[in-house]
């Protein structure tokens, strides 16, 4: 990094274009690892407020699975992956599968604040009819 080929005793040139370069495919790559986690995210959910709720720990192989709530219609809306089904018991041969692959795999459960408990329940069931039995629920500490 450092041009110490001068022989006539002046301080070494130091190459910033290398630096550049490094911290580039850096970004690069940080934006592309949080692309995929930010994907899964349904912006639409407002989740509920739990002050003392702790931070899961590092990253892991999980599935987001979000809850919306449709007040028009009154009903619930569950989406993973950008599709969205009408019944969480269809999500049950993908995270049986997902859990095949992966037998440490977790599930993290999206609700918005004005789902009825029951169908938060549905998708503990789901869950639970896949073989996973590691279950996280995102909510915000404000």
């Amino acid at each position: 990094m450092a041009n110490l080929s001068s022989g006539n005793g002046d301080e070494p040139e130091f190459q910033i274009a290398p630096m550049i370069d490094v911290l580039l495919v850096l970004l690069v790559f940080f934006m592309s690892i949080t692309t995929l986690q930010v994907s899964r995210v349904d912006s639409s959910v407002n989740l509920p407020v739990a002050p003392h709720a702790t931070p899961p720990g590092g990253p892991r192989d999980e599935s987001v699975i979000n809850v919306r709530w449709d007040a028009g219609r009154k009903r619930a809306e569950f989406s993973f992956e950008d599709v969205v089904y009408a019944k969480p018991e269809t999500l049950v041969p993908l995270l049986a599968r997902r859990h095949a692959e992966s037998p440490g795999h977790r599930v993290v459960i999206r609700g918005d604040q004005l789902v009825p408990a029951e169908h938060i329940s549905r998708v503990l069931a789901a869950a639970g009819q896949a073989g996973i039995t590691e279950i996280t629920f995102a909510a915000l500490n404000r």
